[in-house]
């Protein structure tokens, strides 16, 4: 009989929400907040699984084939992807599952189940291709967002599978390159406020999209990847009005990470200008996409007048987190200000290795 142990740790984007989507790099970190699962083999042709967090207990034959999904049933779609791969169960588990990462908080808690669980398939059963950070992120992806035709994108099962600090370049061809290990200052603050995924991310998309479609209809030479912040002017008379900040967004998002990852690539990072650059970033996500949620604004103002360099909301918006940038110093102060502006919590977080097993033995 074996026991496998999974871990996958949450996420925090630094820069880039709202961009992968559009084919536009990300720059994000896996964090030690982290979801765990530990599998036991139980000799019959079931996994049960125990989610202990939430007290639930589902329940999957091993052969199940899912041939229809429910929404958000990542537990059958990446099966199902998994089988494509050569990765077959052959024998049941009983697995707990626990965790730290808050769930709906815009810390990807449940892309961490979903690729804690695909790490465990693997392990446990094997695949056809060569176990690689970047093969584990790409079932995540699959899994998550291609099987289920949902519009987010690539950052959360990039960061995650790969860890680090991650650059990812979702255009195609895709690439992504690790731009550090460490970054010192950094805080997680939770609002409470539940966010809001598909239908905010959808809608968020498909504005972007038509803004993009509509200026490339009126300057053929419309270049998405080449566009810079000076040529919001000349395109925007083009659009109405409706699109115009979907467009603007679009374009100093994408420099304002083309700009941190100059700094992330530097051989000492400068956290101020990181922070600086942060605060320009989330300017844009509050005032023209129109995410954040007065708690979430209050828990940044309340950051940076603790003396944080800089802050900004996580993910898809309407709740969630922040994520923040402080001296090391004043981390604790700065904690405690999120704290009375109303957060459920705030901690500090460090940057984490990625998902990986750390266990598989006989018992």
């Amino acid at each position: 009989m074996k026991r496998i142990i999974s871990s996958a740790p949450g996420r925090t984007c630094l820069f880039g929400d709202h961009q992968d989507y559009l084919g536009l790099p990300v720059i994000a970190c896996a964090i030690n907040r982290k979801i765990s699962l530990t599998a036991e083999q139980n000799g019959r042709e079931t996994f049960v699984l125990n989610m202990v967090d939430i007290d639930e207990v589902r329940v999957i034959a091993i052969d199940a084939a899912f041939t229809t999904l429910e929404p958000r049933d990542y537990f059958a779609s990446s099966l199902r992807v998994l089988r494509r791969y050569g990765c077959i169960p052959t024998v049941g588990y009983d697995i707990t599952i626990t965790g730290d990462i808050p769930i709906n908080s815009g810390t990807s808690s449940s892309s961490a189940l979903l690729m804690a669980w695909i790490r465990f398939l693997i392990a446990a059963f094997g695949v056809d291709d060569e176990v690689t950070p970047e093969f584990i992120s790409k079932i995540g992806y699959e899994s998550e967002v291609l099987e289920h035709r949902e519009p987010g994108g690539m950052m959360d099962h990039f960061s995650i599978g790969v860890g680090n600090i991650v650059y990812i370049n979702t255009k195609d061809p895709f690439s992504y390159k690790v731009i550090g290990a460490e970054l010192k200052g950094l805080i997680t603050g939770v609002s409470g406020v539940p966010k809001e995924t598909i239908g905010l991310l959808g809608d968020l998309k498909g504005n972007a999209l038509m803004a993009i479609d509509v200026v490339k209809q009126n300057f053929p030479d419309f270049d998405l990847y080449t566009a810079e912040i000076e040529d919001i002017d000349r395109y925007r008379n083009c659009l109405p009005d409706r699109l115009i900040p979907f467009f603007e967004a679009a374009i100093k998002n994408y420099h304002y990470t083309k700009e941190a990852l100059k700094e992330f690539e530097k051989p000492v990072l400068d956290l101020k200008k990181i922070g600086s650059l942060m605060n320009d970033h989330h300017a844009v996500l509050r005032d023209l996409l129109k995410i954040t949620v007065p708690r979430i604004d209050d828990m940044v103002n309340a950051a940076l007048k603790a003396g944080a360099y800089g802050a900004k909301i996580v993910g898809s918006g309407g709740g969630g987190s922040i994520v923040v940038i402080a001296d090391p110093k004043v981390e604790n102060l700065v904690i405690e200000a999120i704290l009375k502006a109303g957060a459920e919590e705030a901690y500090a977080v460090n940057v984490d290795a990625g998902v990986r097993i750390l266990e598989n033995i006989e018992i």
